[in-house]
């Protein structure tokens, strides 16, 4: 005999599909969408099919965009001679908060990850190779997250620039401001020694 009706398990089952979302999230919220009203329900579905309908990636960057061109990229005031790459599109914000970097921006949707299949052929590599023919651009900033697979990444990324005379640059990675340096594990350590800078 099911737990549930068939609707609301079909709809357990697709909230347990995302990320971060386990059995128990997921009844809470298809439970919530139930006692929701129908208009709720409906103006959660039609978010759903908006973001997948009226988003597309910009041709430039390959950030996500609801125009033909990202904001950044159409940015006049943006500094085109520097290039930041990330990982995934949600990288960006950390970066745009701290409202020091005014360059432009580059999405590979991944990271380089043999186990998982992943090689440099299946990310957004091409089209930056692409962005540097017109010689424009002086600097790239690999800030790839401080994982294997994102240091993988951005040491195959700095092998492939360097030859073409740019400057190819990492992001510094370490021990976070705030934070107590004996509960630092010994990655973190390691990469705040080797990131240590004269004062």
């Amino acid at each position: 005999m099911p737990d549930f009706a068939e609707p609301l398990a079909r709809l357990v089952d697709e909230f347990r599909r995302l990320p971060g979302i386990g059995q128990k999230s997921a009844q809470r919220i298809a439970f919530h969408l139930l006692r929701a009203s129908r208009e709720d329900a409906f103006r959660f579905a039609q978010a759903i099919v908006d973001v997948k309908e009226k988003l597309g990636l910009c041709p430039i960057c390959n950030n996500v965009s609801a125009a033909e061109r990202c904001p950044y990229c159409l940015d006049p005031e943006r500094d085109g001679s520097i290039i930041c790459v990330v990982e995934e599109a949600p990288n960006i914000l950390p970066i745009e908060t701290t409202r020091t970097f005014e360059g432009l921006y580059h999405v590979l949707h991944g990271a380089i990850s043999p186990l998982r299949g992943i090689g440099p052929e299946q990310l957004k590599i091409k089209n930056l190779l692409e962005r540097l023919n017109d010689g424009g651009v002086k600097e790239i900033i690999l800030a790839t997250n401080p994982t294997v697979e994102g240091e993988a990444t951005a040491a195959y990324l700095s092998r492939l620039l360097k030859p073409l005379g740019l400057r190819v640059t990492r992001i510094a990675m370490g021990i976070p401001v705030g934070s107590d340096l004996e509960y630092a594990d010994e990655v973190s350590m390691s990469k705040s020694m080797e990131n240590r800078r004269e004062l």
